[in-house]
């Protein structure tokens, strides 16, 4: 009998992932993970954690399975708080769930499971795993979620082989609506439970609030970029190649406060990330304001009206040799090498056309339309139908 360690959130995902293992007829084990304990910064006097704990503990009683929770708050910090830090130092906008699922969820928690001597970790992702043969060895798909509507293959895009071919997604045939109904059905305390806000596993606490408690607030100026700028005008239509092409088209502007006109003030620019229009608080504009870039050395938001603002719009991106990750190595690009894929550039995006062009110190991804907002820390992720295959960080 295979034995199985499900990681229990407090969460009718988890929860219903949890049954359908005893149904298939492992050996179930929950484990609930404690991720954070400085109550000095959840928003309210509630204490999320335990509320999630206890209800993870009463599933499992109803589910007749062993449970336990362990503390990781000690690797959390180090690996997902202290890289967001550095990445919001860096003016980057980093995805501390796709870490969270590398780091935490595959790594240290995978670790302890297969000390409890588990064959497997199971989570309540809405993402599926296929296995296909290549030259005699298994190769581990990661494919996206029946529930388009719920799919959550992204934030597993940085998986390894290895990562994979001891994951179990229970839930990934079912939709949202499906597996509330099971968990209804089975009375579960979870199963009107509303989807968690706020970072993994921090429960529910406000990113603003939270770096607002370790990035000092510093005061700067907010300034509006008229769309008629010259720094748009410039259009290059012949390049001596294919890559000098991707390099101006992925290429950042660089704005200096002559480009445009002072328009308000702001309590730190590492607060705001690209295409960010609340919290700006300007208001006599005839469109709305979205910010177009940060400086977080000179502390200055750069902002412009309207969603299609040409400082929103970009044709490419880059992505660096080291932080490109292959699901499936053997379909990593060689030098000069390209190939047609579906891309996303955040969570819900819908996919988007796009031609990846393997170059010598990195990867760039050419969209067949402009894209909105392309934002540096996060995540760009590629599919070849419903198969994710890639992903890495846009620089």
């Amino acid at each position: 009998m295979k034995r199985v360690v499900v990681g229990l959130s407090g969460g009718v995902d988890s929860s219903v992932a949890a049954y359908l293992l005893k149904e298939q007829g492992y050996e179930v084990i929950g484990l609930f993970m404690k991720n954070w304990h400085d109550d000095s910064v959840t928003i309210s006097n509630e204490c999320p954690w335990l509320d999630d704990s206890n209800d993870a503990m009463l599933v499992a009683e109803k589910l007749g399975i062993p449970f336990q929770t362990i503390d990781l708050s000690e690797q959390y910090k180090e690996r997902i708080v202290d890289y967001m830090f550095a990445e919001y130092e860096r003016g980057r906008t980093p995805n501390p769930d796709v870490l969270c699922n590398r780091e935490i969820k595959f790594d240290v928690f995978m670790n302890i499971a297969l000390e409890l001597g588990a064959d497997y970790v199971a989570t309540g992702h809405y993402c599926r795993k296929g296995t296909i043969q290549k030259d005699g060895k298994t190769l581990y798909r990661l494919l996206s979620g029946a529930d388009h509507n719920k799919d959550q293959s992204y934030f597993l895009c940085q998986l390894s082989q290895e990562q994979l071919s001891k994951a179990l997604f229970p839930i990934g045939e079912l939709t949202k609506p499906e597996v509330r109904e099971l968990a209804t059905r089975l009375d579960l305390v979870t199963a009107e439970k509303k989807d968690s806000q706020g970072l993994c596993f921090i429960g529910k606490v406000k990113l603003p609030d939270f770096l607002q408690q370790q990035l000092k607030p510093k005061c700067g100026v907010i300034v509006e970029v008229s769309e008629d700028k010259g720094l748009y005008s410039n259009e290059v239509s012949d390049f001596a190649s294919k890559e000098e092409e991707l390099e101006y088209l992925s290429k950042k502007i660089e704005y200096s406060i002559k480009d445009g006109e002072i328009v308000g003030k702001h309590q730190g620019a590492h607060y705001f990330t690209k295409g960010q229009r609340k919290g700006l608080a300007v208001g006599g504009t005839p469109e709305p304001l979205f910010v177009i870039d940060t400086d977080v050395e000179e502390n200055v938001i750069y902002t412009g009206q309207g969603k299609n603002h040409p400082g929103l719009l970009k044709k490419a991106l880059f992505i660096s040799n080291d932080e490109l990750h292959w699901i499936r190595e053997d379909l990593a690009l060689k030098e000069s090498e390209t190939m047609q894929v579906q891309v996303r550039i955040r969570y819900r995006q819908p996919l988007q056309k796009a031609t990846l062009h393997k170059v010598e110190n990195g990867l760039y991804i050419e969209f067949e339309q402009f894209q909105s907002a392309i934002t540096e820390g996060q995540f760009a992720v590629w599919y070849i139908d419903e198969e994710l295959i890639g992903s890495g960080v846009i620089s």
